[in-house]
């Protein structure tokens, strides 16, 4: 099969393309299968999912907070319900939906009762097999400081380690271990990842299962700029002790975390890895309000962020690379192979999209389409023409295209075929993140 990108819209005119009207396409339950069956039935027929295992991989990246998050924070619950139950009238063996939210998100509040009450029933209906999976080993919520590590056995993953094929092995220096992920122990970090070393915790069921389809919720990042199918992996590592986000420090100290070199900053990262390493222990909340009082001392603006959130972050978009080239490339022996194992299928959900602050506390998008592909970094540059965003100021975006530029990819809109520069005249000009203000404007 050749790679393509297939995109569909969901509104007739610009008047149809509001939050408000898009939104109420979640509630059509029969639009949903026949917009995403129309997709995948070009691409797929019965025969490609037949007795096959399916894994449904959606963006499960944090429970709600707020009323509209339930619209553009993660895969829409009508969504995944449509598309499981298009490829559940392929009748494939079995069906797993999983994913590895942020740790302190409330499983119980994605996977709620509603939506495991509609996937048992579709289950019974098909008569297949149909589970939900948290792959996440750690639980830790910061408010009640009770972390609860070693969920499920390291059985349940592969590890594979890129050491100096890694995306990160440029920027990894022998001197110290730079690596950061907020609220993560950073000594546990180190054991991770170094130089020539660079290893994640790779859930099994991505090679115990025939055939991956991504499920994306579109929307802007706060540290890669944009979010879709190439950052939508990460989800399949199991461990975040596993993922650098950014290296600390400011650029001035060879970090990323924020521009310039301010040591009021740098002690407040220094506190709280200390808070970190103590997470369950009373001191932990000490070293907490320590690291939060030096930040506040420090006057930081919108491109000063703790958690590395902003244009500068030079860490997280080569650890979404690495991942992408496991999915890819990895073998069920814990190896990568000079040749494909598997191809990533995503289907986009673009009808309502993030923009703002995503990629947890994003504002509605009404982008108002839906993709299927089998290509992950042309999907991501093609949603980033129709979010208005300059494609060469995103680092994850840039390195995507350099890596597609000798490759024959097929893009089409409403069954009909369009460039990259057409697909700019249906765009719609989505709010950066704050660290991303003024930058990620299009040229």
């Amino acid at each position: 099969m050749k790679s393509f990108v297939d995109i569909t819209t969901v509104f007739t005119t610009d008047a149809d393309r509001t939050v408000d009207q898009l939104e109420q396409l979640y509630c059509e339950h029969q639009y949903l299968i026949e917009s995403i069956g129309e997709l995948i039935d070009r691409r797929f027929s019965r025969e490609t999912l037949a007795g096959k295992r399916i894994l449904l991989k959606p963006n499960w990246v944090r429970h709600s907070i707020k009323e509209k998050d339930k619209i553009c924070l993660r895969t829409h619950d009508s969504f995944l319900l449509a598309a499981l139950e298009v490829i559940l009238r392929k009748r494939p063996a079995h069906v797993a939906i999983g994913d590895a939210p942020i740790q302190g998100a409330n499983w119980s509040d994605i996977a709620h009762e509603k939506l495991v009450t509609g996937v048992e029933e579709m289950s019974r209906k098909f008569n297949i097999p149909v589970r939900i999976k948290d792959f996440r080993r750690t639980i830790f919520n910061p408010a009640t400081n009770r972390p609860l590590s070693n969920r499920n056995s390291l059985d349940n993953y592969l590890i594979f380690d890129l050491g100096k094929d890694s995306f990160l092995e440029p920027v990894t220096p022998f001197s110290k271990n730079p690596f950061r992920v907020t609220c993560y122990n950073p000594d546990r970090l180190a054991e991770t990842h170094g130089p020539g070393m660079h290893k994640y915790c790779i859930t099994k069921e991505l090679f115990e299962s025939d055939v991956v389809i991504s499920l994306p919720k579109i929307k802007t990042h706060q540290k890669t700029g944009v979010t879709g199918a190439i950052k939508n992996l990460v989800g399949l590592n199991g461990d975040k002790d596993y993922l650098p986000h950014h290296r600390i420090g400011g650029i001035g100290m060879g970090g990323d975390c924020y521009p310039g070199g301010s040591l009021l900053r740098y002690w407040s990262e220094l506190a709280m890895d200390q808070a970190n390493r103590k997470q369950g222990k009373a001191i932990y909340k000490f070293w907490q309000k320590m690291a939060s009082l030096l930040w506040r001392l420090s006057f930081p603006k919108n491109v000063h962020q703790m958690a590395a959130g902003w244009y500068g972050n030079d860490t997280t978009w080569r650890m979404v690379l690495d991942l992408n080239k496991i999915a890819t490339y990895g073998n069920s022996e814990g190896k990568i192979c000079s040749s494909p194992q598997r191809v990533v299928y995503s289907l986009c959900d673009g009808i309502v999209g993030g923009q703002g602050n995503g990629p947890l506390s994003p504002e509605p998008l009404p982008l108002g389409i839906i993709s299927f592909s089998n290509h992950s970094y042309m999907t991501d540059i093609c949603m980033a023409e129709l979010m208005g965003v300059d494609i060469q100021k995103i680092p994850l975006l840039s390195a995507a295209q350099e890596a597609s530029k000798n490759q024959e990819i097929s893009i089409s809109m409403d069954n009909k075929p369009v460039s990259r520069n057409q697909l700019r005249n249906f765009s719609i000009k989505a709010s950066p993140p704050s660290g991303w203000v003024g930058y990620l404007d299009a040229s």
